[in-house]
């Protein structure tokens, strides 16, 4: 199916019309190890020219991840949470780093996590949070920041830039998976229409334009549409509007 994508051109020229540039950024979350999937989505990226924000499991990543991740320019691996693992009761939405568990327990897992990765990635590890499920307690992400992050990544539009103090809140605003329904990609007119809608209200004052726009992708469920959708989006932006960000004090790197 090819998208409409009239919606997104339509405001591309009110963007260009006002002199705006956004900043585009992709997160794919859950590596653990070198897969075909993953090779795949180094390929992606480095023909469309954005690097990806590898969002690793630091319990479960492997040699083989490490190596591939730092012969690869194109992957700039973070923090996942630990473990991946749900903690919440029978019911509740699933979390790692939400209050069912001790605030202390959960400062300790992302401190470890974070070492873990330092010891495997080096300099080339960004030390940005991003709880499984995109989902972390206030009291939790309060304290990150002492433990040596300087970013935390969830989704939908941030409300301030810092969600704590030392601590920037740079989040995903557009998953093309349908997780609730076919486990494929979401009707690809509505993703059109819905970050046609985002980026208006960026424009606009309703979100603030100087976070990342963000792409979240999950490189070990995609099926052939949900990769085809999402390089036709990535292509789509950074020929509009949009310039690669690759961490703090972007600078564009391809021109509207």
């Amino acid at each position: 199916m090819t998208p409409n994508w009239q919606p997104l051109h339509h405001e591309f020229a009110q963007w260009r019309a006002s002199g705006l540039r956004l900043p585009v950024w992709w997160r794919d979350d859950d590596a653990i190890t070198v897969t075909p999937q993953l090779n795949q989505l180094v390929d992606l990226s480095e023909r469309i020219g954005l690097p990806v924000h590898l969002a690793v499991i630091p319990r479960d990543a492997d040699a083989k991840l490490a190596e591939r991740v730092l012969g690869t320019p194109a992957l700039i691996p973070v923090v996942h949470g630990w473990a991946h693992q749900n903690h919440a009761p029978q019911g509740e939405k699933k979390a790692e780093f939400r209050a069912h568990r001790p605030v202390s327990a959960c400062i300790k897992d992302a401190a470890t996590g974070l070492s873990r990765l330092r010891g495997m990635f080096g300099q080339q590890l960004v030390p940005m949070f991003v709880p499984p499920w995109n989902r972390i307690a206030p009291d939790v992400s309060n304290r990150l920041a002492d433990v040596g992050y300087t970013m935390l990544s969830t989704a939908t539009p941030r409300a301030t830039r810092e969600q704590a103090p030392g601590l920037e809140q740079i989040n995903t605003h557009l998953d093309p998976i349908d997780w609730r329904g076919t486990r494929g990609v979401i009707d690809p007119d509505l993703l059109v229409t819905r970050t046609a809608e985002l980026l208006k209200d960026r424009r606009e004052g309703r979100a603030d334009n100087t976070e990342p726009f963000g792409i979240l992708t999950h490189h070990l469920v995609h099926d052939p549409d949900i990769w085809s959708f999402t390089q036709a989006l990535l292509d789509t932006l950074l020929d509009g509007p949009g310039y690669a960000w690759e961490g703090p004090d972007p600078k564009p790197t391809r021109s509207p």
